[in-house]
């Protein structure tokens, strides 16, 4: 770890579109500032129950049809990304929780040394949880898979040739769902009001919602100009 380095806690729910649509940004920053960014993902259950919170949530707006137009007309401003014409009424997911906890344990691997440092390709090569986690995205919002399902979990890590039997064997110890619980726990020490949420600078600052690149760049390089920024000062 660099002697200075800015630390961002990163706040999603996998089955967030503003989420998938903020991935070129955390792609950016990495490409922009290398490793004197840490990037440490957290997935928060936004869409822990999707029956309670689109199904009647979103009763009124025409449930999950309703919800899928929603989706398709936030992201169709967006040449970045593609969105299935059936999104969230073919294959709707129950929850999001299960895909998280299978990407919990992709990140234990990887905090063990067991999964490649890199994966993907050019601009877009991510660590191996993250581009599971990204690519797990793709399966729902561009191919209306429902992630919920361990097939499609377990489909998705092969096609990176992340280790199954380790996966498995995280998930049924119950390591990931701990590792699970900790990001609710952070997620409310934190205060983090809702995905995505970039928290910086030990918590001090917080960037929720459809925060622009360019105000994500600019914190980052008052944290890295100044290393004691936001802390007390006897001026």
């Amino acid at each position: 770890m660099k002697e200075h380095q800015v630390k961002i806690d990163y706040f999603s729910d996998l089955l967030c579109v503003w989420a998938y649509g903020a991935q070129i940004k955390m792609d950016e920053l990495r490409h922009a500032f290398g490793d004197e960014v840490l990037i440490q993902h957290h997935y928060i259950p936004l869409f822990g129950d999707t029956a309670s919170r689109i199904g009647e949530g979103w009763r009124e707006r025409g449930g999950f049809e309703g919800f899928g137009r929603h989706v398709r007309d936030t992201a169709g401003a967006w040449d970045h990304v593609e969105v299935h014409p059936e999104v969230w009424q073919r294959n709707a997911p129950a929850s999001s929780v299960p895909a998280h906890v299978f990407v919990k344990a992709a990140q234990l691997l990887e905090a063990e040394g067991e999964l490649d440092n890199d994966v993907g390709s050019g601009d877009s090569t991510r660590p191996g949880a993250e581009e599971l986690a990204w690519r797990l995205r793709e399966r729902f919002f561009c191919d209306a898979g429902n992630i919920a399902e361990r097939s499609v979990q377990e489909e998705t890590a092969a096609s990176l040739g992340l280790p199954l039997d380790r996966l498995r064997e995280r998930i049924d110890s119950g390591e990931a769902h701990a590792a699970a619980h900790l990001d609710l726990l952070a997620r409310d020490l934190h205060q983090v009001p809702g995905s995505p949420c970039l928290v910086l600078n030990e918590g001090r600052q917080r960037l929720y919602g459809n925060v622009g690149y360019r105000v994500i760049e600019a914190n980052v390089m008052q944290l890295l100009s100044d290393p004691l920024y936001g802390q007390a000062s006897w001026c």
